[in-house]
């Protein structure tokens, strides 16, 4: 168990924590939310030891072993891949070493034998004899090929040592365990694997995450960071927050009498409560909802941007046509004979093993980049509006949030003034003298919200977005995942949000070095597809 009481933390003026009390209990998974800043990465900060509180104090059962999930990719260098794992098991470590240094010593004494023996045992009762074997295994799950596991981490891909640290976080079994967006850089297979292996984690969770999916994979309760203190609220994400959208509305609504709101609520928990019933973590997780009360559901403080794209003018039947695109970069192919129309109503989530050939492609369609071989042709009716992962080129110049969008306005908009453009600020929440900031100061999620802003001025019928959910919080995605659901233009995205996914595309293309698989259906269609998977196999062998 972890109690944290009344732990208080500022920096100058700006309070993050204010009187926390809390406690986490064994057998739960807790996601950590809030919105940018509000502190959920310090919060497990605080938990693991790292930041000392300027009040209060953080206790856990005597004994209890506690794991942390790295974030250092440069922490391990001179320490070989399957050691590095290992050494997540810090006291089994230590013991490993202890002894060894004993067995060489020249004048190995009676007393080095029973110390030795000592040793031994607490070794064997930490499961140190299985320990290679068993961390190679959690390493093999993770996607990390046994070749490279005597390899020194300084000799490893940046996307292999993010999969290591993992791997030293999970293993050997801590009683509590801390993730902080453990689902970056990983793969939906192995974000899948990860999901159900804590699905069946029988101690404490808490995790940070801006995946939807995945704290709806794992989580049986949720920690809300707001306004300088914490809640924890029974159910995953979606349960959190749908009922309290559900119990704000029901605030809102005067004329509804209080048994029939009661009565709503109700239904609303007995329906989750049998959806849970179905999911990995069936038994907690329908506990835990069984166990909840109607008065835990409390409406959200949270503010959620207002993402509206209004079509100047509808598509017409030609939009875009590509043939045969291809691209190397560095000698190496990344894709090819890339061949494909859109149609109406296309909203194309575009995937493929390696990032760089989803930009790459992104960059081409877009004029930014030339491709080694092929063509692509816009329809005459088409206007785009393109959010690029790298959005860098955008914020050179010290201007204000007003004078920096102000730029962007098309040439046929002829009427603007500072409440047209405060209208499009607004809706990103950028609200009072905060139109002033200078965009050299603006934050990841800051700069994003802005080129939202600048796209909603546009007024476009086609959507390029490039991992759309890159620095938002989780507000900003939901916003931006409901209004590409609305949207009845085209949509071509690429992301690592699962959900945003799901919910927005109707057709998948996978781009490979082989060629590409276009499939008219939904990514969790795609993802069970057993004709796409042998394709998939075909094409990356």
């Amino acid at each position: 168990m972890i109690n944290v009481s009344n732990v208080t933390l500022a920096y100058g003026k700006r309070v993050l924590f204010d009187e926390v009390n809390a406690n986490f209990t064994k057998g739960n998974c807790y996601g950590i939310i809030g919105a940018n800043g509000a502190g959920k990465s310090t919060f497990l900060k605080i938990i693991s030891g790292e930041i000392e509180p300027n009040k209060g104090s953080v206790s856990i059962t005597p004994g209890e072993r506690m794991a942390v999930l790295r974030q250092d990719q440069f922490e391990f260098d001179e320490v070989s891949v399957l050691h590095t794992v290992m050494m997540g098991h810090k006291k089994m470590w230590e013991i490993m070493h202890q002894k060894d240094a004993l067995y060489a010593k020249e004048d190995f004494s009676e007393a080095d034998g029973l110390k030795a023996g000592e040793l031994e045992e607490q070794f064997g009762e930490m499961g140190g004899y299985t320990a290679e074997s068993d961390a190679a295994t959690f390493l093999s799950e993770l996607g990390v090929k046994d070749e490279l596991h005597q390899q020194l981490m300084k000799d490893v891909a940046a996307n292999i040592k993010v999969r290591v640290l993992l791997a030293q976080a999970l293993f050997g079994n801590p009683d509590i365990l801390l993730l902080d967006e453990p689902t970056n850089n990983l793969d939906v297979e192995t974000i899948s694997w990860l999901e159900n292996f804590l699905a069946d984690y029988q101690n404490i969770v808490l995790v940070v995450s801006h995946d939807r999916h995945f704290l709806d994979a794992v989580c049986t309760h949720v920690a809300d960071v707001d306004r300088s203190k914490i809640k924890i609220f029974t159910g995953n994400y979606t349960f959190w927050y749908e009922s309290s959208q559900l119990a704000a509305r029901q605030m809102t609504d005067k004329n509804k009498k209080m048994e029939d709101k009661r009565k709503d609520l109700l239904e609303f928990i007995a329906r989750f409560s049998a959806n849970a019933s179905k999911s990995k973590q069936a038994t907690s997780r329908k506990k835990a909802l069984e166990k909840l009360v109607i008065e835990d559901i409390q409406p959200s403080n949270r503010k959620y941007p207002g993402i509206i794209f209004k079509q100047e003018r509808e598509v017409g039947n030609e939009i875009l046509k590509v043939e045969n695109l291809t691209k190397i970069i560095e000698g190496r192919t990344i894709f090819s004979k890339v061949n494909f129309d859109i149609q109406k109503g296309h909203k194309i989530a575009f995937i493929s093993k390696d990032p760089i050939a989803l930009t790459s492609f992104f960059e081409i369609i877009n004029g930014k980049m030339q491709a080694d071989k092929g063509t692509y042709e816009w329809g005459t009716t088409v206007t785009t509006a393109y959010l690029p992962n790298d959005n860098s080129e955008y914020f050179t110049t010290n201007y204000n949030l007003m004078d920096w969008l102000r730029q962007y306005v098309p040439p046929h908009v002829t009427d603007v003034d500072e409440d047209f453009l405060r209208g499009f600020l607004g809706k990103m929440l950028f609200s009072g003298d905060e139109i002033l900031k200078k965009t050299t100061v603006l934050s990841g999620g800051e700069k994003v919200r802005c080129m939202v802003s600048k796209m909603m001025l546009q007024n476009p019928n086609v959507l390029i977005l490039d991992e759309p959910t890159n620095h938002l919080d989780l507000e900003s995605i939901i916003a931006f995942n409901n209004s590409m659901v609305d949207f009845t233009g085209v949509v071509l995205l690429t992301t690592h949000d699962h959900q945003f996914m799901q919910t927005v595309a109707n057709r998948i293309i996978e781009l490979t070095p082989k060629g590409i698989i276009d499939k008219l259906m939904t990514y969790d269609e795609y993802l069970a597809d057993d004709r796409v998977k042998a394709s998939r196999e075909e094409m990356y062998s």
